[in-house]
C-alpha cells in the first residue's frame, strides 16, 4: 500500500482543534509557541480561546492551519509514522506540505503565510470580492455560467475540488448573479462561502506579484519528499520553480482533483489527511474511491494509520 499525505488549507478550521492530539504530545504547544514568537501573538491561545470570529479571518486562519497541519506531522513522526511516497495540500496547505517535506523552514513559512493573508486581503476592497460553491454542476456547465454571469466582472471557477463540488471567485455582484443562475441551471445547490477573500481568481493577481517578490527573501532546499504543486499538478523542478509556483498559486485554480487522480495514476491507494478535520477524505471519496483516506485528528486515528501502514 503506498501513501500519501494531504494537507487541509482554510475551511477546516475550529476553536479547539487541536486539543486532544496537544494532551498526549507536547511537540504540538511546542510548534505553536514557535510560530507565536514568529507573528507576535498568542496564537495557540487564539485556537483554544477564540473568540471563532477572529480565527477565520484570512490573517489568522492561514497561520494556524499551517501550524496545526505542521503540528499534527510532528505527532505522527513522534508516534513512529514514517514518511510518505509524495505529498500535496489544498491551497494553503501546499505550503503545509513544503515545511513537512523539508523544503521550506517552519518560521520562514509562518511569516510567509501571515504576509500572504495580508497580500490577499489588501488585493480586494472589503465586500468587493466573494467565493460560493456550486454543487450537482461539472466543469463545464460552472465555467459557462461564468461567462453568462459575469458581465464585465470578474468571475471565475478556481476550486476543483470533486466532481460536482466547485467553487467559484470574483466580483461580489457577478457571485451573486451566478448564485441565482447556478439554481436555475440545475444545482443542486449554490452557497456564498463565509469567506473576505476572492481566492485563486484574476482579482488575487496584485497579491500574486507583491507573493513573488516576498519569495525571492526565503530559502527554499531541494524537497525530501516530492510535493505535487495545485497550479500544474507537478512536482517542481528546482527550488526556483518551487517559488514561481506558489506566487501563481494565489491567483490560478487549486486542481484538486487532478491532484488525486495523479497520485493514483502513480500507484498511491492511501492517503491522510495532515491536520485539523476531515475535508480532504471526504473530497476524497467522492473523487476516487479507490483510494482510502485516514484523518489524523485523534491518537486514536494516528493509531489507526499507524496499523494500516506498509
Amino acid at each position: 500500500m503506498s501513501t500519501a499525505f494531504i494537507f487541509p488549507g482554510q475551511g477546516s478550521q475550529s476553536i479547539g482543534m487541536m486539543n486532544s492530539l496537544s494532551e498526549s504530545h507536547a511537540v504540538v504547544q511546542e510548534t505553536f509557541a514557535k510560530a507565536s514568537s514568529v507573528l507576535g501573538y498568542d496564537l495557540w491561545g487564539l485556537l483554544v480561546n477564540g473568540p471563532a470570529d477572529q480565527l477565520n479571518l484570512t490573517e489568522y486562519t492561514q497561520p494556524a492551519m499551517l501550524t496545526a497541519g505542521v503540528a499534527s506531522w510532528r505527532v505522527w513522526l513522534a508516534a513512529g509514522g514514517t514518511s510518505p511516497a509524495i505529498m500535496a495540500g489544498h491551497s494553503l496547505g501546499e505550503y503545509t506540505a513544503l515545511v513537512c517535506a523539508g523544503a521550506l523552514d517552519f518560521s520562514d513559512a509562518v511569516a510567509l503565510v501571515s504576509d500572504r493573508a495580508r497580500f490577499m486581503q489588501q488585493a480586494v476592497p472589503q465586500g468587493g470580492g466573494a467565493m460560493a460553491a456550486v454543487l450537482g454542476l461539472d466543469e463545464n456547465a460552472v465555467r459557462s455560467l461564468c461567462q453568462e454571469n459575469a458581465e464585465g466582472d470578474i468571475l471565475e471557477a478556481v476550486n476543483y475540488n470533486a466532481p460536482g463540488q466547485i467553487v467559484v471567485a470574483g466580483n461580489t455582484a457577478a457571485i451573486d448573479r451566478l448564485v441565482e443562475s447556478a439554481k436555475l441551471s440545475g444545482a443542486k445547490r449554490a452557497i456564498v462561502l463565509p469567506v473576505s477573500v476572492p481566492s485563486h481568481c484574476t482579482l488575487m493577481k496584485p497579491a500574486s506579484k507583491l507573493m513573488a517578490e516576498r519569495l525571492k527573501d526565503i530559502s527554499i532546499e531541494k524537497s525530501e519528499i516530492p510535493v505535487i504543486h495545485n497550479v500544474n499538478v507537478q512536482i517542481a523542478a528546482n527550488e526556483d520553480e518551487i517559488r514561481e509556483l506558489l506566487a501563481r498559486q494565489i491567483s490560478e485554480p487549486v486542481r484538486w482533483v487532478e491532484t488525486i487522480n495523479s497520485m493514483y495514476n502513480e500507484g498511491i491507494t492511501r492517503l491522510v489527511e495532515c491536520g485539523p478535520g476531515k475535508v480532504l477524505c471526504g473530497l476524497t471519496r467522492r473523487i476516487n474511491r479507490e483510494i482510502s483516506c485516514i484523518p489524523l485528528i485523534s491518537m486514536d486515528s494516528i493509531s489507526d494509520a499507524l496499523e494500516e501502514r506498509e
